[in-house]
């Protein structure tokens, strides 16, 4: 593959198509906890909520069709008993389960048509489309006071990988509104053009326009979130890895869709998320470059067993000359060893754990060795300050860390997804890790969080089969998604 696009240049024109909802948008505020930057409370009671995929859920004998579980939040956070189980086979939302579909691959959420409460987005980019294998798909289920019901497709406008199969649409989203109009705009990522969306959208699962991006082939990331304080969301694009840059090249887009890209020369990665890490008010870029191949050379890999970096915003935004902060397992004061192949930065999230104004950063290491064990996975918390992020106080977990629910065992990687939300209105946020492959179903740990972190007692295993997946033949994978970004391989 040859290096993606060329800096502060077009490569190609965008297809541009405008589109007539065919149903009347409601401009209405915010329901419950949701607000322009944090728009995950699909049924409005004033909690976050919490959508874990699980890609290879069975339906019935339908192998991997995939399953999204949404456990709504509450003053004691969230539970397997307070919960929606959405498959293809659900009434009312399109398609059908498919062996292999992988239906919650990945996860997001809006309020996409304005009716005050968010909406769930489901990618399945290994849906088969006609006769195109792993064409790929994007679902989005409209959020309301009882909660999730009810969904649409998100079509690739014409034109989208003409020719080609195997496209992968779906394989990463993102959301922010990037024009200050109050209607969220959607970015789908995949292995043939990136695809963007202005809202509002209509119940059809039609948006306001939609714009295929020719400026780059595969998307293996995509971020939105407002890096200069205007109010309105910066979008930045992460191919991924080419044959000159396994690093991963990083861009910055903007509302207009004809202008010019800017490629942040300094920047790497593969997957990021954007949050506040020094209290500035200004959003700041996190992004993690988990591949370390030993087959390529110093310079272009990651560091030994993945690295995260972070570029601070500002009233300029971020600027093509900045440096990166790096962080990696060699780092003074991070938790762990770094050794090829642990996966470190593999999954992300930003949210301020202890209420102290600095968001703080949980890092996955999800082929992490603990002792002997090979890829049982381990996460690590550094914390924000007026610095910027910071080792001090910076905490590795395991399933061997004491009072985390479970044991480690080979192949459990844990923390191969990682998430931080408030989910019981405390003003602090919860930490949510992955255990895709515990067991035969999945797990996901949470936490509550404190002004000294994660409160590991009491802390639990939320695992797949209590949540309402069915598992047959194959690992159900539940907390193989979360809306926290990870990369997709």
């Amino acid at each position: 593959m040859r290096r993606a696009a060329t800096a502060v240049a077009v490569l190609a024109p965008l297809l541009v198509v405008a589109l007539t909802p065919t149903a009347a948008c409601a401009i209405a505020s915010y329901k419950g906890a949701n607000t322009a930057a944090v728009q995950d409370d699909f049924n409005g009671d004033g909690y976050r909520d919490l959508a874990v995929g699980a890609p290879s859920a069975a339906n019935g004998g339908v192998q991997e069709a995939g399953a999204v579980v949404v456990l709504y939040g509450s003053a004691s956070s969230v539970s397997t008993t307070r919960r929606t189980v959405i498959t293809q086979a659900t009434s009312g939302i399109p398609g059908d389960p498919e062996e292999w579909d992988e239906f919650g691959t990945t996860v997001a959420s809006a309020d996409l048509d304005r009716d005050g409460y968010a909406d769930l987005i489901v990618g399945t980019p290994s849906e088969k489309v006609g006769d195109k294998e792993a064409r790929g798909s994007a679902t989005v289920i409209w959020g309301g006071s009882s909660g999730l019901s009810g969904g649409a497709t998100i079509s690739p406008p014409t034109g989208y990988g003409d020719g080609r199969t195997y496209c992968g649409f779906g394989n990463a989203l993102a959301t922010g509104d990037m024009n200050g109009d109050g209607a969220p705009e959607v970015t789908v990522g995949s292995r043939c053009e990136g695809t963007s969306y202005s809202g509002p959208f209509a119940r059809s699962g039609q948006a306001a326009s939609a714009y295929l991006d020719q400026r780059f082939g595969e998307t293996r990331g995509v971020v939105m979130g407002d890096v200069n304080g205007d109010g309105t969301a910066e979008r930045f694009w992460l191919p991924g890895p080419s044959d000159d840059d396994l690093r991963g090249s990083v861009y910055i887009d903007s509302a207009d869709y004809s202008a010019r890209l800017t490629e942040l020369p300094l920047a790497d990665g593969h997957a990021g998320q954007i949050g506040d890490i020094n209290g500035d008010g200004y959003g700041d870029l996190v992004t993690g470059i988990a591949n370390d191949d030993p087959g390529m050379n110093g310079s272009a890999r990651a560091h030994r067993g993945g690295e995260i970096q972070v570029l601070y915003g500002s009233a300029q935004g971020i600027t093509v000359d900045q440096q990166p902060q790096v962080f990696h397992q060699d780092t003074a004061g991070v938790p762990g060893t770094a050794e090829e192949g642990d996966q470190f930065g593999q999954s992300l999230s930003i949210g301020d754990i202890d209420a102290d104004g600095y968001a703080d950063v949980l890092v996955g290491s999800p082929s992490e060795a603990v002792g002997e064990l090979t890829m049982a996975g381990a996460s690590v918390l550094l914390r924000g300050s007026a610095s910027g992020l910071s080792t001090s106080g910076a905490v590795g977990y395991t399933q061997n860390t004491a009072d985390v629910p479970g044991t480690a065992e080979v192949g459990d990687q844990f923390g191969a997804t990682v998430h931080l939300a408030d989910l019981n209105k405390d003003g602090r946020a919860e930490t949510v890790v992955g255990v895709p492959t515990e067991n035969s179903d999945g797990c996901a740990w949470t936490a509550r969080g404190s002004a000294s972190g994660p409160v590991l007692s009491g802390s639990v295993n939320l695992c797949g089969a209590s949540a309402g997946i069915t598992v047959t033949n194959s690992k159900g994978y539940f907390g193989a998604a979360l809306a926290s970004p990870h990369v997709r391989n």
